[in-house]
């Protein structure tokens, strides 16, 4: 018989034990043959030696993790502890430490789920500016908003800024009533639903009443010089060439930008051309530049937004 007393002292315990102690029953379903007690801040374990290891190695996962994230689902709680190799989403060990980049609200993990995702990882990481193509749903926008979060929250940046052009998807939306910011709000309203995903809401507030992370329509861009920030252009697709070009000579010395669009949704009048196709031809091959394609495999929306995406590369013609 082995005893092992682990201290909680470094995290909140109700959040290790759970509402009504629902975690701390969760841990005992899966160490049936162990002796769980807990008291105050301490765990005690009783039972056979490999046993109490292997308990003390999936309590010490949970416990990295709530030291570094401060919250933890029960359902993710369940998955650390089903993870018998030790490589499970939550598995802060951390055996691939870099694959998550950032650490969300109520247990949540972002990470870069496909190849060209990581590709675009890797290649914010190594350039100041990248431009990454794609159609919806390849988690563009969502990969880029976490690459800031993430240079955010390590101090690489002081700041972020992420704008778009308000251009009407197709339809017009007349008249919107209120002030600037709720006339603007709909056209950004994926940007800010990215953030929900990777800030406490308290801390996204105080970040935006003090323009720490500021969102705003690409023409208030003019004239700025960007400097300390992360910048991105999402649907830059709607962006004119004279925009684009506004927008990427206003990045300053201490800047990172990423430039997300898809060239098969562009809703510009007519008779104005798309400023990111030429953007994306001429600029490709400079140093400190970097450019990745998405496609239909990159898809992690729902399993017909894929099949639509070929359905209509296929039928482009028609």
């Amino acid at each position: 018989m082995t005893e092992a007393i682990i201290n909680l002292d470094s995290i909140n315990p109700i959040e290790f034990f759970g509402v009504n102690n629902g975690k701390l029953d969760l841990l005992k379903k899966k160490f049936p043959l162990l002796k769980i007690l807990s008291r105050g801040t301490q765990l005690k374990l009783s039972g056979s030696p490999e046993e109490v290891s292997t308990a003390e190695e999936k309590i010490g996962q949970i416990v990295k993790y709530l030291e570094r994230n401060g919250n933890l689902t029960e359902n993710y709680f369940e998955q650390i502890l089903g993870d018998e190799e030790g490589t499970g989403i939550d598995n802060f060990s951390d055996r691939n430490p870099n694959e998550v980049l950032v650490f969300g609200p109520n247990g949540r993990t972002v990470r870069a789920r496909t190849a060209n995702q990581k590709k675009m990882v890797n290649l914010a990481d190594k350039n100041d500016i990248v431009f990454a193509i794609g159609p919806a749903g390849t988690g563009k926008t969502y990969t880029a908003v976490a690459l800031a979060v993430r240079a955010l929250k390590n101090k690489a940046i002081k700041k972020i800024i992420l704008t778009r052009p308000a251009v009407e998807a197709g339809e017009s939306l007349g008249f919107l009533p209120g002030d600037l910011k709720e006339k603007i709000d709909p056209y950004l309203r994926p940007l800010y639903d990215a953030l929900d995903d990777m800030i406490p809401a308290e801390k996204l507030s105080y970040y935006m009443a003090n323009r720490i992370i500021e969102i705003a329509p690409l023409a208030y861009m003019r004239g700025r010089t960007l400097d300390n920030s992360f910048i991105i252009l999402d649907e830059a697709q709607n962006a004119t060439d004279l925009q684009i070009k506004m927008f990427l000579t206003r990045i300053g010395a201490s800047a990172k930008a990423i430039i997300t669009g898809d060239l098969t949704q562009i809703d510009l009048p007519k008779n104005q051309k798309s400023g990111l196709d030429k953007a994306t031809r001429i600029l490709r091959n400079i140093d400190g530049i970097g450019y990745v394609e998405l496609d239909e495999e990159d898809v992690v929306r729902h399993r017909l937004v894929k099949a639509i995406i070929k359905a209509y590369d296929a039928n482009k013609d028609l």
